[in-house]
């Protein structure tokens, strides 16, 4: 199963030209913490809300100023058909903590964070639980 398939949700994403302002209103309106900054459907950059604090706050960087002054270029990304083990050891290693899903042409079509893998891991702890319960019960 795709990773796009396991961890649907709408994706936020901006170009590179728009205003810090406009992504910090995206972020708030979606209800998230990343937004991915893409060019021709393509990851070039990602930006987090503490990426936000600190421009704005701690270097006096203007609301008015493009996100790609802010983002994190070359940002890492993994494919779709990537099983989950690969990409919890890739998000160890590369030590993020939300990874860009790319499709077979590079074209943006999921994120997944440490918080969706710990609710996937959650689910599949229970289920496993769950399957064994009768095992557990004294009779």
């Amino acid at each position: 199963m795709k990773l796009s398939q396991l961890f649907p949700k709408k994706l936020v994403t901006a170009a590179p030209g728009e205003k810090l302002a406009e992504v910090a209103r995206k972020m708030q309106d979606h209800n998230v913490g990343t937004v991915v900054i893409v060019r021709d459907q393509r990851p070039a950059g990602i930006v987090t809300d503490r990426d936000l604090a600190l421009a704005l706050g701690a270097q006096g960087i203007s609301p008015q100023a493009p996100v790609e002054k802010v983002m994190t270029a070359n940002v890492r990304t993994i494919g779709d058909d990537a099983g989950i083990s690969t990409i919890t050891r890739f998000m160890r290693d590369m030590e993020v903590r939300r990874l860009p899903v790319v499709d077979e042409h590079g074209h943006l079509v999921a994120v997944v964070s440490l918080d969706d893998l710990m609710r996937f891991f959650g689910r599949e702890l229970y289920n496993l639980g769950e399957g064994i319960k009768h095992e557990m019960e004294v009779h």
